[in-house]
């Protein structure tokens, strides 16, 4: 009885970890660079109705700064950080329709498993020549993308 608990410890303590590990989804490929790791938004241009003692804070919107459709919208189709993001109001948040996964494109459209937001639509980074691995990285002419990685063998 003694041995066929230490063999199932054993077994259990292999198991386990593996298990563990498995049940992780497997993340290889890169989460691009298009969703903003900053914390905020730098707009391309201040929005003329918002007063700030600072030009810098008037230029400047957190990322996921409350936001109201109808009362308090400062971020309705506003572009930032040199073009590379466009900001919308959705729910009650700004998001980044052209880097967001839950709302690409649009507020409420969301990317498949194994996809990104890249400008603002729901790309297979695994399998894309111009959006190889990340956003906006694109495989040499001849090369083929494969598992998100450029002329894979």
């Amino acid at each position: 009885m003694a041995s066929v608990l230490v063999n199932l410890t054993a077994i259990l303590s292999l198991a386990i970890p593996l298990l563990l590990i498995f049940s992780q989804p497997h993340v290889a490929l890169s989460t691009g660079g298009t969703e903003d790791e900053d914390g905020f938004y730098v707009l391309d241009e201040p929005p003329p109705n918002l007063r700030s003692r600072s030009r810098f804070l008037a230029s400047v919107i957190k990322k996921g700064t409350h936001c109201d459709l109808v009362n308090n919208n400062v971020c309705d189709g506003i572009s930032a950080n040199n073009g590379t993001s466009l900001l919308r109001c959705c729910k009650t948040h700004c998001r980044n329709v052209l880097g967001d996964r839950n709302n690409c494109g649009a507020c409420g459209q969301k990317c498949k498993l194994g996809e990104l937001c890249c400008n603002g639509e729901c790309i297979n980074i695994a399998y894309s020549a111009d959006n190889c691995g990340k956003c906006n990285n694109k495989c040499s002419p001849g090369l083929k993308c494969q598992y998100g990685t450029c002329g894979y063998a």
